[in-house]
């Protein structure tokens, strides 16, 4: 799975989540959030050449996937090994968003 550039209309459970068996980078934002709009760009060149499952997950009150994950600002990327947290970004730079994807073989 590649760079995703919608979010998604049902999002996956905690449970679904933590069982995931795969390399994953959970974005939340929501479509709005000029934040997280001005990121898209870094985040599409970096996940253009990895194999992840990109899940761009829409957050906010009521959402209880991105309360899981105590998310407090858009956008936040969570990256996960196995249902792992191995690192998150919040509000991330272009350059950051590079370095996490290179950093974590994602």
């Amino acid at each position: 799975m590649a760079y995703n550039t919608h979010y998604m209309t049902t999002e996956p459970t905690r449970a679904e989540i933590d069982a995931s068996n795969e390399l994953t980078l959970l974005e939340f934002g929501a479509p709005g959030c000029g934040f997280c709009l001005a990121i898209q760009p870094a985040l599409e060149s970096a996940l253009q050449d990895v194999s992840v499952a990109h899940l761009k997950v829409e957050d906010g009150s009521g959402r209880p996937l991105g309360r899981s994950f105590g998310v407090k600002l858009w956008p936040t990327l969570v990256f996960l090994r196995d249902g792992v947290e191995v690192a998150r970004a919040v509000r991330p730079s272009s350059a950051e968003v590079r370095s996490l994807v290179g950093q974590y073989g994602i």
